[in-house]
């Protein structure tokens, strides 16, 4: 039986669970999340939500710990909130936001500026003598992540100076220079 999978899921104060149809709706204070599921019954008892799966067949036993963790992600999303910070590093790398639209200046000819979802809530930080940091919080697990990963890929780390967008507390491997 999957280790993770057997674990049942703490509804916290302020959460409530509905099942219908293959289809689990999770509410709480920060927003709504709702997951389809195949290959496993998901139940509510006694403030818990108990996840098991139909078969021993190899698809269903792999179902059983992921729809666990998407149900307890989604618990924690509507409760807590998830955040996500980036740091750019190097000279003359600037962020700043006006609402939802995220300028970043990361040293292209252009700035470059994105549209950031509705759900998500961003912010920057940018202090004298520290690099910027931007922070992603959303109750959306999975889309935080999303767009953290595409504000990285605009300009990824590189390994001889450390410079480019990082995720904070992310340790860049680095590389020697030529040698004299």
């Amino acid at each position: 039986m999957s280790r993770i999978g057997k674990n049942p899921v703490a509804i916290p104060e302020g959460v409530t669970v509905d099942i219908k149809d293959n289809t689990i709706t999770v509410k709480g204070k920060l927003g709504e999340l709702t997951q389809n599921f195949s290959g496993v019954t998901i139940k509510v008892e006694e403030g818990d939500v108990i996840v098991n799966r139909d078969s021993d067949s190899k698809d269903h036993r792999a179902k059983h710990g992921l729809y666990r963790s998407l149900v307890n992600n989604m618990i924690e999303g509507v409760s807590k909130g998830w955040t996500k910070e980036l740091e750019l590093v190097g000279v003359g790398y600037r962020a700043s936001n006006q609402g939802q639209k995220l300028d970043l200046a990361i040293g292209f000819s252009h700035n470059i500026i994105l549209d950031v979802a509705p759900e998500i809530k961003v912010e920057t930080v940018s202090d004298k003598g520290k690099n910027p940091i931007v922070k992603l919080t959303s109750h959306d697990k999975q889309l935080v992540g999303q767009v953290a990963a595409k504000i990285r890929a605009f300009r990824k780390p590189e390994p001889y100076k450390g410079k480019g967008i990082k995720f904070v507390g992310e340790i860049i491997r680095r590389k020697a220079g030529k040698s004299a």
